[in-house]
């Protein structure tokens, strides 16, 4: 996969979404999403990102993860009431199904994964 981007904001595997970009790009996904609410100044943001990071690329495609900074898209967090960050939203093709407030373990988030992989999957 290349690290450039395209029209909806992928860097190396990562979506960067927008206010603009969210609703076609949520409507269009396929598969796990984990959606990563976050801030440039926050530490634990930045400490549970290269985990999301590592799982994502871990996963051989079947798991997305997308970022929304909440500084650069405050209409977003509000509509999911993010309060605190870092918030993951886990979206399975294309709804929100779950979520985990704070700089939760590793395999806090790799249960998820694991659990909404097993669940309903579709043939």
């Amino acid at each position: 996969m290349s690290s450039s981007h395209n029209e909806h904001g992928y860097d190396k595997g990562v979506v960067h979404l927008t206010e603009q970009t969210f609703d076609e790009a949520l409507a269009a996904a396929e598969g796990i999403w984990m959606v990563d609410f976050w801030a440039a100044w926050c530490g634990p943001c930045r400490a549970i990102a290269p985990v999301l990071e590592e799982l994502a690329q871990a996963s051989n495609g079947s798991v997305t993860l997308a970022k929304v900074n909440v500084d650069e898209q405050p209409g977003l967090a509000a509509r999911y009431g993010i309060r605190s960050i870092p918030t993951i939203l886990f979206v399975k093709d294309g709804t929100v199904v779950d979520q985990v407030i704070g700089a939760v373990p590793r395999a806090q988030v790799q249960a998820k994964i694991t659990q909404l992989a097993g669940a309903g999957a579709k043939a």
